[in-house]
């Protein structure tokens, strides 16, 4: 079985990978393609994926090439996790918001708004090939804002494009180790937008153990999301938000510790990275020790600034280890060998969340078989969650509207309508900001 990786020169790929060394079933990935546009970045993974594989009997072949048509044909999977624009990109993003006083994280806010004005007309791209030259096939997306890029290929492959992220379930294995449950005997009751999502309840054997949580505070102040937005925060709200919701429920404190930190986080990877891949360049290099050094560095760091502004301390060990790889590979053992799975995944509402239309995508758990993702259904959310994710999913519909139209004034309407731009002439602003620093918003006019 094929699995095509478009961002295949991507520094996370060696953890799919890894993934794959350890599936050992009949009806496995036999071969993987990487793609990625910059060729050398290529033959830097592959060499991390050579030695991973080293030792390893029936390794997953690995090929990598630049042609996306030769990558994409007779594949079974295609894991998309493209990053348009590069690291460079993400470090303006981050610097002309900033410079506006507004938040320019990747996927939340103005930086996310303007990372998916120039991914979303590639994506619709890839969409539209996988369509044509491997009609077949299961697109699983990675690529940030990715409820965004999930809705944007879902109007060419519907049901056939799923969303896939970390974050839910590194919260929901969070949860489940506060309260000394095994994870996967867990059913986590999670519902929103990627990036934008509520933990309601965690049932053990049946039972929500989530009020048990919410009424101690040891325990609450025992995990990452506890010590991040603090126990009289998450009793007021009766639930446990994604750790993304800080930067909208502590918004000034983010913005301020984002901007007296020495370097923003994509400025951050953007230096370690060029670090990594000029180091694999040397053939006397270990590629796989550098990677797994570079790969603590970079997961210690996550959210730092963050963490920073509510006194969260640091991460905890176990949370240094990723979990995307895992759903991704549970997702393609559900669809490939029909082995039935619950997994928290972005699809199509299908009428799951009520005030959302049925092709709006949004993040919560599903049944996977052979046929595919099917969410399952959730109760509604509360008032001040409902407003939040209309809101937001209003700002991805003008994106949308704006990659497609080409129009200038829809994608200031997409910034100004944002909760957390607070001002239709910053709008403006940063759409002059973002238009001059990256060349694949030129086609909005």
């Amino acid at each position: 079985m094929k699995l095509t990786i478009l961002g295949g020169g991507g520094f996370r790929v060696p953890l799919v990978y890894g993934a794959l060394l350890k599936d050992r079933a009949e009806g496995r990935v036999t071969r993987v393609v990487l793609h990625d546009v910059d060729a050398g970045r290529l033959r830097a993974i592959a060499r991390v994926l050579a030695e991973q594989a080293s030792g390893v009997p029936d390794a997953p072949e690995v090929a990598f090439t630049t042609d996306l048509d030769e990558a994409l044909r007779g594949a079974a999977f295609v894991f998309s996790a493209i990053r348009v624009g590069g690291l460079e990109g993400r470090a303006d993003d981050e610097r002309v918001a900033l410079a506006e006083g507004v938040l320019g994280q990747e996927t939340v806010g103005a930086g996310g708004i303007a990372y998916g004005l120039r991914t979303v007309p590639v994506a619709v791209d890839i969409a539209r090939r996988v369509a044509r030259l491997a009609p077949d096939a299961w697109v699983i997306n990675f690529t940030n804002p990715a409820g965004l890029v999930t809705e944007a290929m879902s109007r060419h492959l519907g049901d056939r494009v799923i969303g896939i992220c970390d974050s839910p379930v590194g919260l929901g294995r969070r949860i489940a180790r506060a309260l000394g449950a095994r994870p996967r005997e867990a059913w986590i009751d999670y519902v929103g937008l990627n990036h934008l999502g509520w933990v309601r309840g965690l049932r053990i054997a049946g039972r929500d153990e989530l009020p048990r949580l919410l009424a101690d505070p040891v325990l609450l102040g025992s995990f990452e999301e506890g010590r991040l937005f603090g126990a009289d925060w998450l009793r007021s709200l009766g639930a446990i938000p994604n750790e993304y919701l800080h930067y909208y429920y502590f918004n000034r404190e983010a913005v301020r510790a984002y901007q007296e930190a020495e370097r923003t986080r994509g400025a951050f990877l953007r230096d370690q990275q060029a670090r990594f891949y000029a180091g694999v360049a040397d053939p006397g290099v270990p590629a796989l020790e550098l990677w797994n050094r570079t790969r603590a560095e970079r997961e210690a760091t996550y959210m730092a600034e963050n963490r920073e502004a509510a006194g969260a301390g640091e991460r905890e060990a176990e949370d240094l280890s990723g979990g995307y790889e895992d759903v991704a590979l549970a997702l393609m053992r559900a669809i490939a060998r029909d082995e039935r799975a619950t997994l928290i995944l972005n699809v199509r509402n299908r009428g799951t969340l009520a005030p959302l239309d049925a092709d709006a995508v949004i993040e919560v758990p599903c049944l996977v078989d052979a046929s595919g993702a099917h969410p399952v259904s959730v109760d509604p959310l509360p008032g001040h969650a409902t407003g939040l994710v209309c809101a937001v999913k209003a700002v991805e519909r003008e994106v949308l509207a704006a990659a497609r139209s080409g129009s200038r004034a829809t994608a200031v309407k997409a910034f100004a309508l944002h909760p957390l731009v607070d001002s239709v002439n910053v709008a403006r602003r940063l759409v002059d900001g973002y238009t001059a620093v990256h060349p694949g918003l030129a086609y909005l006019g």
